[in-house]
């Protein structure tokens, strides 16, 4: 169905005056291939019944003149003392009876003894080909000319004691042959007639059908469709197999090959082979078992971990095969990774705006009620905590991401009621390698939101985080402190694991994971420690290698 309204909306299909359709073309070229297959058994059928015919009435006029010159009634009449008296009468029936044209019996002298029209009698036979019955004795069937007009006769000797004495002639007028021909070809072409006419049905139901098994699609759509689907294939991002229902590959695309061999093999030398035999770890030969489909699987191909989708591919109700498409696992990390600290951008964002737009609410109800002194004051404090937030950041961070990301946690902390407060002595006085920045930022980010959500649960008075950091010594530090209800002991072993959370909401425990994950790829670790303010305390550290002078 995807295909038939995907050609009904290519407007170069509707064309005016492009080329004749797939089944029209088929149509035409099966007709002419039954016309002509036709018209050569035709003209065979023809030839065969001229030559068959003219075989046959030749064999039975052959057959009639054999049997009148055996005859010892007409082989006596040549002795008597007027032939014709006696043989004519003995003709006569035999011609009627073998509805032959004529039977003429003629002496050596080919002088006429019998024949149809009585007048004839006595005169010369005509046709001049009674030699070979006369001087070699042979019998034949010969086409002449005669007093009746053209005609296919049978010639025989007539003998008596060893000796030649006469010759009987047999014959079937052409014009009479013809018709008789005549009436066998017109059947037979009538027949041929009849069958061209099932057949040509035939080639449109056939063309019809191969069209519907095509979707409607063109030649020209099935070249263009399949350079397209071809090129998409080869330009996609992800490695793409395919297998058929006995588990052997039919579609492996660059990508797939580039990720699983590098240049080591040819994708044209890996189709057909068994997929387990190419990739033993694949989870092809499951969905083919089971015909369900993975999604979002974590395997091992090679040496490189991929995240896979499998799904069974159904034709008509039947299982015929399975497709995997994969992509690193690194890059997805990245991702992410890259989407984790868009949301602590976003929050921060939100944050700040939420708490600037109840500041500018304040700010408006006082000029309101006409207390423009007590609105004045505000502004003032307002704008030297901003000043002393700015300050401490700027000066206890060197980096800008990082001191923008913890201002506006800072405002995430006040618009939640949570009292949030960064150490003294902290500080970060280095510019940052690019690892240990995304390691800090995606850490800092989740251990604080983590923090977060541990302590709303608490009074108002008791929602503490406490933020330390340091880079002296050789590795950055940063430690999170809370006041929420901890880690619970049943957790707090596979804390880090991927899905593992205290929550009990679906979708959670990715954060931490996350965070382990880009901590250990920068070189450093993610500590669990019990908090002095109640709950639980997070300690990030990160080694100073890569850090810039």
């Amino acid at each position: 169905m995807f295909l038939q309204k995907t050609v009904k909306k290519r407007s170069w299909n509707d064309e005016p005056g492009r080329a004749l359709s797939l089944k029209t073309k088929m149509v035409a070229l099966i007709a002419l291939l039954i016309a002509a297959v036709l018209l050569v058994i035709g003209l065979f059928s023809n030839y065969f019944v001229r030559t068959v015919t003219e075989d046959q009435l030749g064999e039975q006029a052959l057959s009639v003149a054999e049997a009148i010159a055996l005859n010892p009634d007409i082989i006596e009449a040549f002795d008597a003392p007027d032939p014709a008296a006696v043989i004519q009468p003995l003709v006569t029936p035999v011609q009627q009876a073998t509805e032959a044209e004529f039977i003429v019996v003629g002496n050596r002298e080919e002088i006429r003894y019998s024949h149809p029209n009585p007048e004839q009698i006595g005169g010369r036979m005509v046709g001049e080909d009674n030699e070979r019955a006369l001087n070699e004795g042979q019998s034949y069937v010969s086409k002449a000319a005669g007093t009746l007009g053209d005609s296919l006769r049978a010639k025989v000797p007539i003998y008596s004691d060893g000796q030649i004495i006469g010759v009987v002639s047999v014959g079937f007028l052409s014009t009479d042959v013809q018709s008789l021909i005549g009436d066998y070809t017109q059947e037979v072409w009538l027949m041929l007639l009849i069958i061209g006419a099932v057949a040509f049905l035939m080639a449109i139901a056939i063309a019809s059908y191969i069209k519907r098994k095509l979707h409607g699609l063109e030649p020209e759509e099935i070249a263009h469709l399949l350079f397209q689907k071809e090129t998409i294939l080869q330009s996609t991002h992800e490695g793409i197999i395919a297998v058929n229902r006995l588990g052997h590959i039919t579609l492996l695309n660059h990508q797939a090959k580039q990720l699983l061999f590098g240049n080591e093999k040819d994708e044209q030398s890996l189709i057909g082979q068994p997929v387990t035999e190419v990739l033993p770890s694949s989870d092809l030969p499951e969905i083919l078992a089971s015909g369900t489909s993975h999604f979002d699987q974590e395997r091992l191909y090679g040496e490189h971990p991929v995240y896979v989708n499998s799904s069974p591919i159904h034709f008509e109700g039947a299982l015929v095969g399975a497709v995997s498409t994969f992509r690193y696992k690194t890059e997805i990390d990245q991702l992410a990774k890259e989407l984790a600290q868009v949301k602590q951008y976003a929050n921060a964002l939100r944050a700040q705006t939420h708490e600037f737009s109840n500041k500018l609410y304040t700010i408006s109800g006082l000029l309101h009620l006409d207390k423009r002194k007590d609105a004045l004051e505000f502004i003032r404090t307002e704008h030297h905590i901003q000043l002393e937030w700015s300050r401490q950041l700027i000066g206890k961070v060197k980096d800008p991401l990082i001191s923008g990301l913890l201002l506006g946690k800072i405002h995430q902390a006040r618009e939640q009621q949570v009292q949030l407060t960064i150490g003294e002595d902290s500080s970060l006085q280095q510019a940052v390698a690019e690892p240990q920045r995304q390691a800090l930022l995606t850490a800092i980010g989740n251990l604080l939101d983590n923090a977060f959500e541990a302590v709303k649960q608490q009074p108002i008075s008791e929602r503490l985080i406490s933020l330390t950091f340091t880079d002296i010594g050789d590795d950055i530090i940063f430690e999170i402190d809370d006041s929420g209800p901890g880690i619970s002991p049943a957790i707090a072993s596979g804390i880090f694991n991927e899905g593992t959370s205290s929550k009990s909401t679906a979708g959670r425990g990715f954060g931490l994971s996350t965070t382990n994950r880009l901590a250990k790829a920068a070189g450093g670790e993610v500590l669990i420690e019990e908090s002095e303010l109640g709950g639980a305390c997070f300690v990030l550290t990160l080694p100073k290698e890569g850090i810039h002078p």
